[in-house]
């Protein structure tokens, strides 16, 4: 379709017999749902393999990294795309649009998957890169185009993102279905081929389903005037050289080694929602009553943090345990450990419908956002503390526990996902300024950031430390701040209005 076509569409909004066609849902959902499908069938597909190829020895066609560094260089990974979310929101909102930041997002993510298809350390690094970059461009755009498919009183929005979580873990389940069983026996690379393929069919549905999408508009909601424009363009482009120039001269140097950038990037990670806060809440833009809803989400955002460092290590450290100290077979069934993975999408597929049915049951009754998420911190935490159990009692190493414990693991901290994410996302987007839509929606990923940023340092302890200890520790703190975030609840309902 023509760039004119596009343009003559009125409003900006999706045709009216769209807002039922599925499942009761608007029938954009399906067309960003499907984007998510193949962009996390993609990321988790390549991920639930990333600390497994930096774990693995040289020969093997690995990185050669000890369990600590490659789980922590993988989180410094997931710290850097969640940071350069904040791009992608400001982007969204000042210069390309909501539909655009999508578009060209999918593209880097895509490029990026190929570039890691090549079997070469530097194409590796580029397209972890280019990954990064595409991913802050993406998530917290497509969350927020979920969000303006449903009026802010809408009943059937909680349940949508439900949905919408649904869908999207069914690339989750699938990715490391196809990219675990090609890196266990065709090569590592072959993996990030699938990926690569993924990201494409992903990006073609997309387009092809543009008409069904509200925001889909070729300029920004709130775009710079020209003049700042091309300032904001100039600053970027000079920011992003000077970076470079001085990251290489660096690293010639020899001070900017990789562990030194894992820690810079924690560093930022804790700063950079500090920054964020303050700049909303100190906006003129920013009106009295959306000052007063920004103080629970502080909350929301520390929940999310918290629960996150978990959910996140289902792909570092409990990706390692599984390859060490896991049964690998399940009624007489072998496959990779990488397939760990897919329980956790599984579970999420499974059930998330259910989770939604219950939701649009209870209408009205049903909890309030902040105690769905509190259940939720206090479910990722107890499947740390069952992993207890397994490690505990055995003299060295060389023990293997039954596949069951890690898949109870993954069905709780599915469950936990579910309730935390879909209400989080749904609760940030009618918490929102106005002025900072898409942007608001970054600070919710920046939780992500802060999350992969503790456990870069964290997870170093991982060879060091008993493995009872480290899921103990970690399990019992998600708990704890779970229960917190439930006493903090009579004060949560009355400062989240219209959030129920």
């Amino acid at each position: 379709m023509s760039r004119t076509a596009l343009e003559a569409e009125p409003d900006d909004k999706p045709p009216p017999e769209d807002d039922h066609a599925f499942f009761g849902q608007p029938k954009g959902l399906l067309t960003l749902s499907g984007l998510e499908v193949w962009e996390r069938f993609s990321f988790l597909g390549m991920q639930a393999i990333l600390v497994l190829y930096f774990a693995d020895t040289v020969a093997h066609g690995g990185m050669g990294m000890s369990s600590g560094t490659a789980a922590s260089v993988s989180a410094a990974y997931g710290t850097l795309v969640y940071l350069v979310s904040v791009a992608g929101g400001w982007l969204a909102d000042r210069v390309l649009g909501s539909y655009r930041a999508l578009l060209w997002g999918g593209i880097l993510i895509a490029c990026g998957h190929y570039a890691m298809a090549v079997p070469t350390p530097t194409t590796t690094w580029v397209g972890l890169g280019l990954i990064s970059a595409g991913t802050g461009l993406l998530k917290p755009n497509v969350a927020t185009m979920v969000g303006k498919l449903y009026r802010t009183d809408d009943d059937r929005r909680d349940a949508g993102f439900a949905l919408y979580y649904m869908a999207i873990n069914i690339g989750a389940f699938a990715g490391p279905l196809i990219t675990g069983w090609l890196g266990d026996h065709e090569g590592w690379h072959w993996g990030f081929s699938a990926a690569a393929v993924g990201m494409t069919f992903g990006l073609i549905q997309y387009v092809a389903g543009r008409r069904h999408l509200a925001g889909r508009r070729n300029t920004a909601e709130f775009a710079l005037a020209p003049d700042a424009l091309r300032r904001a363009v100039r600053l970027v482009v000079v920011g992003i050289l000077a970076a470079a120039v001085l990251a290489t001269g660096l690293a010639l140097a020899g001070w900017l080694t990789m562990g030194r950038f894992v820690d810079l990037l924690t560093v930022i990670s804790v700063i950079a929602p500090v920054v964020y806060f303050t700049v909303m809440f100190t906006s003129p833009r920013v009106t009295p009553a959306e000052r007063g809803r920004l103080r629970p989400y502080i909350v929301l955002f520390l929940a999310s943090t918290v629960f996150n460092f978990i959910l996140f290590q289902a792909y570092s450290t409990m990706m390692l345990l599984a390859a060490s100290n896991a049964e690998t077979t399940i009624l007489g069934f072998d496959f990779p450990a990488s397939w760990y993975a897919s329980a956790l999408g599984a579970f999420e597929v499974g059930l998330a419908p259910v989770v939604a049915a219950l939701w649009v049951r209870m209408g009205r009754s049903q909890p309030h956002a902040s105690n769905k998420i509190a259940i939720g911190v206090v479910l990722g935490g107890l499947s740390f503390l069952l992993m207890v159990l397994p490690t505990s009692g055995h003299t060295g190493d060389a023990y293997r526990m039954s596949a069951w414990w890690i898949v109870g693991s993954y069905f709780l901290l599915g469950l936990g996902d579910i309730l935390l994410e879909t209400s989080g996302m749904s609760a940030t987007t009618k918490l929102a300024p106005a002025a900072f839509s898409s942007q608001t929606m970054s600070l919710w990923f920046l939780s992500l950031a802060l999350a992969n940023g503790i456990q870069a340092q964290t997870v170093k302890l991982y060879d060091d430390v008993s493995k009872p200890a480290y899921f103990g520790v970690n399990g019992a703190v998600a708990v704890a701040a779970g229960l917190a975030v439930m006493a903090a609840a009579p004060w949560l309902r009355r400062t989240m209005h219209p959030v129920h």
